[in-house]
């Protein structure tokens, strides 16, 4: 996170059921857990749709497709003791490896070597509150394009 810099970033909520793929992450100043969909940095002169492929090869070795755009949320937040500032491209896309898809739980890793843990969790344990998602406003957004689009079966 730099200080004085805005960040652009794309995320993907993978879904299946009434689920989506999330990493768990903590915040030690908070003594938080969140979660937060795999994407990452869109670096100049990329698009959002190369920089989501790019980054889930990268953090999970994993092919996607059919990506398509749901919406943008500018996210200023604080995460351990410093501001951040992005904004966030949010896009719909497939697994090209259905096995992914029945996976509980598998790990992948992100680009300084930490290892992700990453887990299909329920939407509703973040509209309960019992689970943070991150960027904030991102389960609105969900809500606002009719809720999740359900994974049956291969993808296209």
């Amino acid at each position: 996170m730099n200080n004085g810099i805005i960040r652009p970033l794309v995320i993907c909520p993978f879904q299946k059921d009434n689920r989506i793929l999330v990493a768990e992450g903590f915040d030690e100043s908070k003594g938080d857990h969140y979660y937060r969909p795999i994407g990452g940095g869109i670096e100049f002169g990329e698009s959002s749709a190369d920089a989501l492929k790019r980054e889930v090869e990268e953090e999970i070795q994993a092919t996607i497709s059919n990506i398509s755009y749901l919406g943008t949320i500018e996210n200023i937040f604080q995460f351990n003791g410093k501001q951040g500032h992005e904004i966030v491209q949010v896009c719909h896309a497939e697994f090209a490896d259905s096995t992914i898809y029945e996976l509980e739980s598998f790990e992948g890793i992100e680009d300084n070597g930490t290892t992700l843990k990453l887990y299909w969790k329920s939407l509703s344990e973040f509209e309960d509150g019992n689970l943070r998602l991150v960027p904030e406003n991102l389960l609105e957004l969900l809500k606002r394009n009719g809720g999740i689009r359900v994974f049956r079966g291969e993808p296209k």
